[in-house]
């Protein structure tokens, strides 16, 4: 029951609102019983789901125009998943069974678009959440948004805020002494499409991640002359071994063997498969690849046909830039070299240090939770984080179904003075 001392509170808020003709134009307060999801995508929808199974609705706030916006607008034409569909579905819907094994961005998306239709998620659109912050004596979280046209401010007071905006809310853009002279574009991997505009260019991709080594790949296969620059040691691993794919045949090898076991393992098939591949200017790290993973953060690369193209010549190695000029790239090695184009795959970060004021579950430093996983999922006062966990779609499913399990245990209890802040009981385990 909702005491009476936040009942005569809410009120005054509202009160001093309503006799405020300016408040009246500028700012709105609306209170939400349900839960309120910040972000619509998969991590956000794949929470309002399992919400919603238990019979809670939510409040999902999404600061573009679509579903997935990472996905919609930021992702070039080839992608695909890198990992086989049945480790990336949401939780409660499979992928259709004549989906292919990796399915394409189009077809991922549909099935994004399907699961929120099966469960009633309605987002609301071109709601940007610019500041988000518990209040001690109303017990609420007070989330505060712009919308499409910035001076329409809208505050939701809710009891339970989820953050779901991901590990990719910002782009990474790194400064590279001599930007501001060199003469052809330089775009970040969230604006590049398809290779087809880069035909007889020479283009410098930064960055030896997933996304800089398929749009190598890609420039490739549309007659561009692609150079990688290669900074740090990378694991590069084929995409399936012995028949299975590699991330499903290393789950299954970690239920029967420790971690630096299976590593030895996938290494030593890795390198009958592709060679030694630091011949070609790709190092690996001393640590093996899911060592690495789990203790950094750092995804191996899933070779889709990019080594074979530096194999042939077809795509160059490079160390890490010096500096550029007009036309010019000059490497730490001391070569220089003309280019067309730079595109920088140097990936994204979390934006949550930018509107959440809280700094007990959320770093500062990086916007992930402070807790490891698989305890960075609850927070203080009705905070929860989904998607943070460095384990992709699978990590994300894990996450929406512990909270909702936890919300619909403490949905009764929401207001009892005596009920404690913070319970780190696992619901699920």
């Amino acid at each position: 029951m909702v005491n009476v001392d936040l009942m005569d509170y809410l009120k005054e808020v509202e009160g001093k609102r309503v006799h405020d003709p300016l408040a009246q134009k500028m700012r709105r307060i609306i209170r939400v019983v349900d839960p309120v999801i910040v972000g619509a995508g998969p991590s956000g929808l794949a929470a309002a789901a399992c919400l919603k199974e238990r019979g809670l609705p939510s409040l999902v706030l999404e600061r573009e125009n679509c579903l997935a916006s990472l996905w919609q607008l930021k992702t070039y034409d080839r992608l695909r998943l890198h990992l086989p569909k049945e480790h990336c579905e949401l939780p409660l819907m499979p992928f259709p069974s004549d989906f292919p094994t990796y399915p394409t961005k189009d077809q991922f998306l549909n099935y994004l678009e399907a699961y929120a239709k099966r469960f009633d998620i309605r987002p609301l659109f071109n709601k940007t959440v610019v500041c988000a912050e518990y209040d001690h004596r109303s017990r609420l979280w007070q989330v505060t948004t712009l919308g499409a046209e910035k001076e329409e401010e809208t505050v939701y007071q809710c009891q339970w805020l989820i953050v779901a905006t991901g590990e990719n809310a910002e782009e990474v853009v790194p400064e590279i002494p001599g930007m501001n002279e060199f003469a052809g574009p330089i775009i970040h991997t969230s604006l590049y499409k398809s290779g087809h505009s880069y035909h007889g260019k020479k283009v410098l991709v930064v960055g030896c991640g997933n996304s800089g080594m398929e749009v190598c790949l890609d420039l490739c296969n549309h007659n561009a002359f692609p150079s990688l620059v290669v900074r740090d040691s990378v694991h590069v691993l084929p995409q399936e071994m012995l028949g299975r794919s590699t991330f499903g045949l290393s789950m299954w090898l970690l239920k029967w063997f420790p971690v630096r076991l299976v590593d030895q393992f996938l290494l030593l098939v890795s390198g009958i498969m592709l060679g030694d591949t630091a011949r070609f200017g790709l190092h690996r790290p001393k640590l093996g690849p899911l060592q690495l993973k789990s203790l950094s953060g750092k995804t191996p690369v899933l070779d889709v046909g990019t080594l074979a193209n530096i194999k042939a010549g077809n795509i160059k190695v490079c160390p890490g830039i010096k500096q550029l000029s007009c036309h010019a790239v000059e490497f730490v090695d001391g070569r220089v070299e003309n280019f067309d184009a730079i595109i920088l795959a140097t990936g994204y970060k979390s934006n949550v240090p930018s509107w959440l004021k809280e700094d007990k579950m959320f770093s500062e430093k990086d916007g992930f939770p402070r807790m490891p996983f698989p305890n960075g999922w609850k927070g203080e006062c009705g905070l929860y984080a989904v998607g943070f966990t460095k384990r992709g779609l699978l990590g994300a499913s894990l996450d929406a179904r512990r909270i909702a399990v936890d919300i619909e245990h403490t949905q009764f209890t929401a207001f009892d003075p005596a009920r404690p802040l913070h319970d780190n009981r696992d619901p699920i385990n």
